[in-house]
């Protein structure tokens, strides 16, 4: 009979590697994400076991039964069991020695039970066990935390956080993903500790940030922890509390960005032009949601009559993005679309085949999906006017509009660049163009054109619209 844990079975390579290590004497049992996964229902965690023996024990064992083996990090006690193409973590029951760098522990000592080793881990949803015999191994309440939805430090919250910072944001990652709440202790213990990220590499803040957004619920996590979230980000903390005094902004700058990304996480997935509800949010566009208007409190001023204005911000917010999320190492394209996305997300634009033409070729060019950009800049933009003051939501159906016209200007293979343009350098100098400036300048010309709709996107006609 194969093994399973309400409903969700274990995978038969997982089971051999784990038959494997207790008939060599040395327990063995199923924790981590697996566990919480299976006890939710799902399935959508790799397997990994803990082990009583030493790494180098449980290789041997592995290695005699046939079992292919990568020392993946030994240096924790880790190794890797590979079986018919499926990677099984196996690491050493431990217990952590001092965190001297506020991230790794300075050693590792072997520990003698599970126990041990499950009071060491992070959250109580994490720290579980469970063998297809010996049953589930709950020390900490998971299940029942799981059952109520609530993310909770194992032991005290603020040592577990002072051993590692990243699990702070590892926390509200957790609680976007499952849309549970941080119980009140280990919430209070975020926003004590969250100067304490300073200690963590940037790099890996940035994947947390970004695991954090395309939950779809980065908003929620902006409003409940803000002195975490301004710790990873501190240029949001100029954000916090800054009055807009605008007719046009119910809200301050924070939390507007808030109702923005998460309004941009939901209905992005149900935009006029498709969406795949089982798929995350773009993170081009979740990162722009962030950082949009991350150049507000910059460029502030106040007019005669105590309005205020936010003349520069698209262009101050995208120089501040793109040195953040370098900071953060995020991917140059990643960089770039988001950048992208902030510069023009405040661009005025009218349902006008025109000027539409015209912020499609912004947005093309190599690397450029323009089809996936416009896309996400009517979601951006849609998301914007509903994270104002009531009044600005009309502006919507304005959006849904132009979306549907871009979606036919593409359909209609119109000319937005020269590389949708219908007429190449070759066909030119077929005509009988001599190679040079005025190739340039007559394809320029026939895009021009066609832009504007004197003439239609087609070789022929471009042709003749150039006397050639």
């Amino acid at each position: 009979m194969r093994a399973q844990l309400n409903g969700t079975y274990l995978s038969d390579a997982a089971l051999r590697v784990l038959r494997v290590l207790e008939a060599a004497g040395l327990e063995a049992w199923v924790v981590g994400g697996w566990v919480r996964d299976a006890l939710m229902g799902g399935s959508g965690h790799d397997v990994d076991l803990c082990c009583a023996g030493t790494w180098q024990q449980n290789e041997a064992a592995l290695e005699a039964a046939g079992i292919q083996v990568v020392e993946s990090g030994i240096k924790f006690g880790g190794i890797t069991a590979v079986v018919d193409g499926e990677r099984i973590e196996v690491t050493t029951y431990r217990l952590d020695g001092f965190y001297t760098d506020g991230r790794h522990p300075e050693s590792i000592v072997h520990a003698s039970c599970v126990e041990d080793d499950l009071a060491r881990r992070d959250f109580t949803v994490n720290a579980m066990a469970w063998h297809p015999e010996r049953g589930l191994l709950d020390l900490y309440g998971g299940q029942d935390d799981l059952a109520h939805k609530v993310i909770r430090a194992v032991g005290e919250p603020r040592r577990r956080f002072e051993e590692d910072a990243l699990r702070m944001l590892r926390a509200v990652r957790f609680a976007c993903r499952l849309d549970f709440r941080i119980e009140p202790a280990t919430a209070q213990a975020l926003a004590d500790c969250a100067p304490l990220l300073d200690a963590v590499a940037r790099e890996r803040v940035g994947i947390e940030l970004e695991g954090i957004l395309v939950t779809a619920h980065g908003g929620d996590a902006l409003l409940r922890y803000p002195e975490l979230m301004c710790a990873a980000i501190p240029e949001l903390a100029a954000c916090r509390g800054f009055d807009q005094h605008s007719p046009y902004h119910a809200y301050d700058v924070y939390e507007h960005i808030a109702r923005v990304l998460t309004v941009a996480g939901e209905l992005s997935r149900f935009r006029i032009d498709g969406g795949d509800p089982d798929q995350p949010p773009s993170p081009s566009l979740m990162w722009a949601a962030l950082l949009h208007d991350v150049g507000k409190p910059g460029t502030f001023t106040v007019d005669e009559n105590g309005r205020g204005h936010f003349y520069g911000h698209p262009e101050l917010g995208a120089t501040m993005a793109r040195d953040i999320m370098r900071r953060l190492s995020c991917s140059n394209d990643l960089i770039r679309d988001t950048c992208l996305l902030i510069r023009y997300h405040d661009r005025p634009m009218m349902a006008d085949r025109e000027d539409l033409l015209k912020v499609m070729r912004i947005f093309s060019g190599e690397g450029l999906n323009t089809a996936r950009l416009m896309g996400e800049l009517f979601d951006l933009k849609r998301a914007d006017a509903l994270g104002k003051a009531p009044s600005c939501f009309y502006y919507v159906e304005d959006i849904e509009r132009m979306r549907e016209m871009v979606r036919e200007l593409i359909a209609n293979h119109e000319a937005y660049s020269m590389e949708t343009l219908a007429l190449k350098g070759r066909d030119l100098i077929a005509a009988g163009v001599k190679p040079g400036p005025r190739v340039g300048e007559l394809l320029r010309r026939a895009l021009k054109a066609s832009m504007s709709g004197a003439v239609p996107n087609r070789t022929d006609e471009l042709l003749a619209y150039l006397d050639l």
